[in-house]
């Protein structure tokens, strides 16, 4: 089925927009087994586009295998995530899965199961625990089986900032830096929805990642490419949006690809013929509702000092949040409050900083909060 837009999901095929310059550096990568740090704010299509180079990859020799780890709470969660991965995405056929993990963990008895749907995934649980292997013979398992393969794996891991989560996490990246710097014919994809777990993980001296790959910053689309493909998008549904409109929808959203894809999707749904200024404003509000309950959930437990920061940044304060004037004015406490409202508030992924100062991370959320809570 093809779908006019979509949002929520990886994004593929035809509702792939733009991203030509960096696919074409990913795969490049890919190719010649460069180690990749993938960093943006969230909505910004990184699993699209990692995926897309996927399965652009047509060299026998190169294995692209793709893991997400959001739901890995510990080091052996991790290790059995990975494990399983590489056992399934190695293999050519489900009989071969159980050869795999026969050649390469021979210590362990796992449990499969078959789905009798031809085209369902094989359930399988390998049930690695410190008893049965060491972390650094699962670390290892790219590198022999690549050897084994005679082929160049590409490991790619979703939500790698979980890594920073786990108990100890500084000797358990460590323990799998010192493995896999040396692996020759393995490189690694690294990406995360949490930007600024990512940046301490990847951009700080001290840690043990830092300087492990290219880091490539994925920018917004821009709105000349957004423009034509939302066009593009209604005329395939025998609807009309004009050229004004579909430029309001990315400059509504700033242009962060979920977000556009989703507006455009309730704009569309409004639509008869043409969209006018009334089925545009309905599918703003739409988005706000469908967005409501995951924002008064991330504003639970949050401060009124944080409430009344959040409040100064809609109101267009950036910067200066210690002077006499804003805290007066915005109630945030003392001066020394103020670092530890930004800490607190960027761990929640409802603020980013830059050099300008400090913004709302979700242009929604700034509309929302607005509405709601600044009439």
């Amino acid at each position: 089925m093809k779908r006019a837009f979509v949002y929520g999901i990886s994004v593929e095929g035809e509702n792939f927009t733009d991203r030509v310059k960096e696919t074409k550096r990913l795969k490049l990568n890919f190719e010649n087994g460069i180690n990749v740090i993938l960093i943006s704010p969230r909505r910004m299509g990184k699993s699209s586009i990692v995926k897309k180079v996927k399965s652009e990859i047509t060299n026998p020799e190169i294995k692209v295998v793709y893991m997400d780890i959001y739901d890995c709470r510990s080091e052996y969660d991790f290790y059995n995530r990975f494990a399983t991965v590489l056992m399934k995405e190695t293999a050519t056929k489900s009989e071969h899965i159980i050869e795999n993990i026969k050649r390469f963990l021979v210590r362990l008895t796992p449990k499969i199961s078959f789905s009798p749907e031809p085209m369902s995934d094989i359930s399988l649980s390998l049930g690695i625990t410190p008893q049965n292997y060491q972390p650094e013979e699962i670390l290892q398992l790219p590198e022999l089986i690549a050897k084994e393969q005679g082929k160049h794996i590409v490991v790619c891991i979703d939500e790698f900032q979980q890594i920073g989560e786990f108990t100890d996490s500084l000797t358990i990246q460590k323990r799998i830096r010192g493995v896999w710097q040396h692996q020759q014919n393995v490189s690694y994809c690294l990406f995360g929805s949490k930007k600024h777990l990512m940046t301490k993980l990847f951009q700080n001296r001290k840690m043990p990642f830092y300087q492990f790959g290219e880091m490539m910053y994925l920018d917004k689309i821009s709105t000349e490419d957004w423009v034509p493909f939302i066009q593009s998008r209604f005329e395939y549904q025998g609807k009309k949006i004009s050229e004004e409109l579909a430029r309001r929808i990315c400059e509504t959203v700033e242009n962060l690809s979920s977000y556009v894809q989703q507006l455009a999707w309730n704009i569309l749904a409004e639509t008869d013929q043409e969209t006018t200024e009334q089925e545009f404003n309905t599918g703003v509000e739409a988005l706000m509702t469908q967005c409501s309950g995951l924002f008064l959930e991330q504003l639970q437990g949050l401060t009124s000092y944080q409430i009344n920061f959040i409040r100064a940044i809609c109101n267009g304060v950036h910067s200066d949040f210690g002077s006499k004037a804003v805290l007066e004015e915005y109630n945030l406490g003392s001066k020394s409050n103020i670092s530890r409202i930004k800490e607190s508030l960027l761990d929640k992924e409802l603020i980013e900083t830059d050099a300008d100062g400090v913004y709302l991370e979700d242009p929604v959320f700034k509309m929302w909060f607005k509405r709601e809570y600044m009439k």
